[in-house]
């Protein structure tokens, strides 16, 4: 995330006093870009994190941004959503200087040593050395818009104001009874367009003409805007490439256009979602294990693979973030019901997460058909297999298997707690001698037990080992009733026939 910072008690507060500080002419009236350049270079000299937060990308996006900076570029990122593109643009704030000097008052916050705007001009021809000075921070330099299709002119550039024309008695052609958008009040700083394919192509113009010409028109009035601006942008590949929503002469002003990706391994999106999920709470313990974090990071994984889901849309970051919060507040939840003082989430809460998930997946034709909430249930069960796999994958659960073909059953529900649940679950012969490969704590507690043992058993559900049905309730696995069935069929025939015998003799006495 990037620095608060706060503004130093003994700045200068007027022109005279700037003029003899150590806010020189030379070092204020450095372009943004220029500034951005000069902070990234001693970054890198004292060998520094560029973005702080930003996993995943050190080897192959972050180089490529490094090197627009140093080449003045604006630039564009592409990629799916959920891949860290909004905030990497909020990062660059970081190369920005602690603070900067303005005229006091001025909406496009002009530089006191090369005022843009008619206001300050008059301002300072009016008070010289007593022009008041204020202060900018980074974050007060950082303007972001989200690009939709109603985004007009004046939303980004500005419009003629007929309310101040009147009230200061200036013709409407005046630079005065201009009021300026969003990109004239990001002078001095960073404006980044989210989704630039989604603006209007007239809108796309008007931007064209500020990088290139630093002119606009208003209501047909000529303006020059000579900014002083970092313009950065962010889009979907499919809309910026396929779909030709930009306009040639704005694509071909971008300086460097950089693709993002999802991350790569299951310990890079681990570490982010630590990072970014809400999991600590105040009410009581929370111990999640790591089974626990890599299936809700493989359900991200595997609903990129799938074909059901829609691969243009993608599948965000967001999804395990939002999905391990979920399943931290319903453990949550079946602790404090049991008045338990430490809440460690299980398999089964997982399911409790559909919310989380089947708004962030757009589905193809297939997966409509089928359902969001069905194809969500075979992306996590085959998650829980890969998690699984990788933890006991040489193990061997025959005993266990044997037990439910038996007819053993056992039910896990958020209705019983951790230590009933646990008894249920010491009935399963070597159940637990069968979790070694968790490395549990010598004095695990019952809610790491159960946790442990549900994993377990969930694994072996997946490989259809054993069966489970929606109340969570395992037994013996279909294959296996099935075989019984058939090795009992000709047992089964043969007492129809009885039957079928008797009820014939019954008939021919009658």
């Amino acid at each position: 995330m990037a620095k608060q910072h706060s503004l130093p008690s003994d700045l200068p507060q007027t022109l005279g006093a700037l003029r003899t500080s150590a806010w020189t002419f030379e070092r204020v009236t450095r372009s943004v870009k220029d500034e951005l350049r000069e902070n990234l270079i001693a970054k890198l000299r004292a060998k520094e994190t560029i973005f702080p937060g930003v996993v995943g990308y050190e080897d192959t996006v972050v180089p490529q941004i490094v090197n627009a900076v140093l080449s003045r570029h604006n630039f564009i990122l592409l990629g799916l959503r959920g891949q860290a593109k909004s905030r990497i643009l909020r990062g660059l704030t970081t190369l920005l200087d602690d603070v900067v000097p303005y005229v006091a008052g001025s909406e496009i916050r002009d530089n006191p040593y090369k005022p843009l705007s008619q206001y300050s001009r008059d301002l300072i021809a009016a008070k010289g050395d007593a022009t008041p000075i204020a202060w900018l921070t980074p974050d007060e330099r950082y303007v972001e818009k989200l690009a939709t299709p109603d985004v007009t002119v004046a939303d980004l550039i500005g419009d003629v104001d007929p309310i101040k024309a009147a009230r200061s008695g200036e013709q409407l052609s005046s630079e005065l009874t201009m009021h300026y958008g969003l990109l004239p009040r990001a002078n001095r700083g960073i404006f980044a367009i989210n989704e630039a394919p989604d603006l209007a192509g007239k809108i796309q113009v008007a931007l064209f003409n500020i990088m290139q010409e630093g002119d606009v028109q208003i209501k047909g009035y000529p303006v020059r805007l000579q900014l002083d601006v970092a313009i950065t942008f962010s889009a979907n590949p499919e809309d910026y490439t396929a779909r030709g929503k930009i306009v040639t002469p704005l694509k071909d002003r971008i300086g460097s256009e950089i693709r993002t990706h999802y991350l790569d391994s299951l310990e890079q999106a681990i570490s982010v979602t630590e990072q970014e999920a809400w999991s600590t709470r105040a009410a009581l313990d929370i111990d999640v294990p790591r089974y626990i974090r890599e299936t809700v990071e493989q359900i991200a994984f595997v609903a990129r693979e799938d074909k059901r889901v829609d691969k243009r849309s993608g599948v965000s970051q967001r999804l395990p973030i939002s999905v391990m919060e979920l399943v931290i507040s319903n453990a949550e939840r079946r602790a404090l019901t049991h008045g338990e003082t430490v809440a460690v989430p299980r398999i089964g809460d997982i399911y409790t997460s559909l919310p989380g998930i089947t708004g962030k997946i757009e589905l193809e034709y297939e997966g409509e058909m089928r359902g969001a909430d069905t194809v969500v249930r075979d992306i996590i069960l085959t998650a829980v297999k890969r998690t699984f796999d990788g933890y006991f994958a040489e193990a061997n659960t025959q005993q266990i298997e044997q037990w439910f073909n038996l007819g053993g059953t056992v039910q896990l529900s958020d209705a019983v707690s951790a230590e009933q649940s646990l008894k249920e679950l010491q009935q399963i012969q070597g159940l637990f001698d069968k979790l070694k490969p968790l490395s549990l704590e010598k004095r695990a507690g019952n809610e790491a037990l159960v946790s442990a043992a549900e994993f377990l058993l969930e694994g072996m559900t997946a490989h259809k080992r054993i069966s489970r049905n929606e109340e969570r309730s395992f037994t013996a696995s279909e294959k296996q009733t099935r075989k019984e069935r058939a090795q009992n069929f000709g047992e089964d025939i043969r007492d129809r026939e009885r039957d079928d015998y008797r009820n014939r003799s019954k008939r021919g006495f009658n």
